[in-house]
């Protein structure tokens, strides 16, 4: 039997039995793990409102030899959506929350078990320290959505056409089916990334999330970036994510 605390971020929690809850958690040294929370219904002093979706917080657990889930002791939140959601109008919190539980799906999609990925759980730190400062969230969306992509090796280059080799400063066009961009000379379809998104796709590639996030962008550039993303996203997950469609629910009509 060890004891472990790390930093840790919350990914999904379920129920187990009358007052348990099963707690999926992101370490940066050890992974994604699994473990019981006991009582956690109940029991506020341990856990309180720590069990939020993309929460980040000191995690205090142990585990057993020959068992796959851990004993999960405390969590001590350090930050999180409920706090990220505070002071904003009603409609703006409900798109916080949204998109925390968002990102915290696609990092329960992306990391594998009992496998430390230290550049995947800096990035879910990151975003979640830049949605408690504030700012346009969709723009945090996108930044978080490419870097994801861009870890896992299969964000297409924006450099050059994949079939011309010119440069792609002007605009490209998603392949559809395919992991290339090209320009829009070589291309057809609705996937298309115009000259201001692609300018939002390079600060992403060199700038903190909070940069972005503070720096905004128009609705349009935004809305092209998601579908291109969401396609991306479908391809490599080979599946749709609900807490996407979640989002798009909650985002308000123009």
């Amino acid at each position: 039997m060890r004891t472990h605390v790390a930093e840790a971020i919350v990914l999904r929690t379920y129920r187990y039995g009358e007052a348990d809850r099963i707690v999926v958690f992101l370490t940066e040294d050890r992974g994604k793990k699994r473990g019981v929370a006991k009582n956690a219904t109940k029991s506020r002093r341990r856990f309180g409102g720590a069990l939020e979706p993309f929460t980040r917080g000191r995690v205090s657990y142990v585990e057993r030899e020959g068992r796959e889930l851990v004993g999960l002791d405390r969590i001590e939140p350090l930050d999180g959506p409920m706090r990220a959601a505070e002071g904003r109008a009603d409609d703006q919190a409900a798109q916080v929350l949204g998109h925390a539980s968002y990102f915290a799906e696609l990092l329960d999609e992306w990391a594998p078990d009992a496998m430390a990925n230290e550049r995947l759980f800096r990035l879910g730190a990151s975003v979640g320290e830049a949605l408690c400062r504030g700012g346009s969230v969709e723009s945090l969306a996108r930044y978080f959505e490419y870097w994801l992509l861009r870890l896992e090796g299969v964000y297409p280059s924006l450099d050059r056409c994949a079939r011309c080799g010119l440069s792609l400063d002007d605009g490209a066009v998603l392949v559809t089916g395919e992991w290339h961009m090209v320009c829009v000379r070589c291309g057809t379809g609705s996937l298309r990334v115009s000259r201001e998104a692609m300018g939002l796709l390079r600060r992403a590639a060199t700038a903190t999330p909070a940069v972005v996030t503070e720096a905004g962008a128009d609705a349009s550039t935004l809305r092209e970036l998601e579908a291109v993303h969401a396609r991306l996203i479908a391809m490599h997950l080979e599946k749709d994510l609900r807490s996407a469609r979640v989002v798009r629910e909650l985002r308000p009509q123009l």
